[in-house]
């Protein structure tokens, strides 16, 4: 077994263009105060971290790390969720896409998907460099609008789309590789690795690649109407990463798990700070801890109801309330033995 670390919160959905939230020596303030220790930092926006300039630089990251230590916090890992999502997307997605690169890449998606691959490649080099050993992403997805099988799909298409997403990634998790760095697939609608077939099916597809790891989060799982917790059993092996976020699913007479097109307010699966959703995180947390997996409890903010700073602020209790401090004793150890094997009084208690 093994303590979970934290509490830590993500960066991404607190970042703001107004002060505390638009710098981040700000977030790593705001961040100690509310009481986190961890921060998972996103690394699309040059003004928190540049990796171009980091992944050729070992005094940028020695800097930039000892920035965030001298506020009492540590790195849990770096996010390259947007950049992982534009290593594959299907052309149906191209113009929604476009906004998370630079202009000049608008338009031409061979560019953006090499652009994306490259930014990935200085992600690991970087996670090194920081000393980090996992880091966070999305694996992007070529299958989603195939979701449902209709039109009828012609024999051979989830093999081929999971081919060509393994062949995009594997330069990519051998550079990991290289670096001594796993990582960790979120596993989330709309991402071709969406739960446990797909995270199979990809994972097959790299040949079994030692880096291609998961980053749970049991929200997703209660949109998809999941075992969230049979799914630690199945991949706890996998599990190397960890979003504390909360989700609920009310379906009714006129709408379930595809929401009808509706807004995240009106849908029947919602997102919700943690606490106030349906995720039994007392067993979430049980079950990570008893498998020993070795993970960050990372608050992500995502909630139709409550203010990103209330969550925030309830989150650090949350997580701290839930994280176990393994025993090295066991509860009956008062009535047990000292552990010598005497296979004489062992053989009278069988009576052999």
């Amino acid at each position: 077994m093994k303590t979970i670390k934290g509490p830590a919160v993500f960066l991404a959905q607190f970042m703001d263009d107004k002060a505390p939230f638009n710098s981040l020596e700000g977030l790593c303030k705001w961040a100690k105060e509310l009481g986190y220790i961890g921060i998972q930092i996103p690394t699309l926006d040059k003004s928190i971290i540049d990796l171009d300039i980091a992944s050729e630089s070992q005094t940028y990251c020695d800097e930039f790390k000892g920035k965030i230590n001298s506020f009492g916090l540590e790195i849990t890992e770096l996010s390259t969720h947007i950049q992982g999502q534009l290593v594959a997307v299907h052309s149906a997605h191209d113009l929604m896409f476009d906004v998370f690169v630079p202009k000049e890449l608008q338009g031409k998606p061979k560019k953006r998907t090499e652009w994306a691959i490259d930014q990935m490649k200085k992600a690991a080099m970087v996670s090194r460099r920081l000393g980090l050993k996992t880091h966070a992403t999305f694996s992007g997805s070529l299958l989603w609008p195939m979701v449902h099988p209709w039109p009828q799909q012609p024999n051979g298409l989830v093999e081929t789309g999971f081919k060509e997403l393994a062949t995009r990634w594997l330069p990519i998790l051998d550079t990991f590789d290289s670096q001594g760095v796993d990582v960790c697939y979120e596993v989330h609608p709309v991402e071709d690795i969406h739960d446990g077939d797909t995270f199979e099916r990809f994972l097959e597809a790299t040949g079994n690649h030692k880096r291609v790891n998961i980053l749970y989060d049991p929200s997703h799982f209660v949109l998809q109407q999941l075992d969230y917790l049979k799914y630690i059993d199945h991949y706890h092996q996998f599990i190397k990463a960890f979003h504390v976020k909360d989700a609920e699913f009310n379906p009714s007479g006129k709408k379930g798990t595809f929401g009808g097109y509706n807004d995240w307010k009106n849908r029947a699966g919602r997102y919700r700070s943690p606490g106030d959703g349906q995720v039994d995180f007392k067993q979430v947390f049980s079950k990570l801890t008893e498998y020993g997996c070795d993970v960050w409890a990372v608050l992500e903010w995502e909630c139709v109801i409550k203010s990103p700073q209330q969550g925030a602020i309830e989150g650090v209790d949350f997580i701290k309330n839930h994280i176990i401090e393994t025993t090295s004793k066991r509860f009956d150890d008062f009535a047990g033995s000292d552990g010598d094997i005497d296979e004489n009084q062992l053989k009278k208690i069988l009576g052999i």
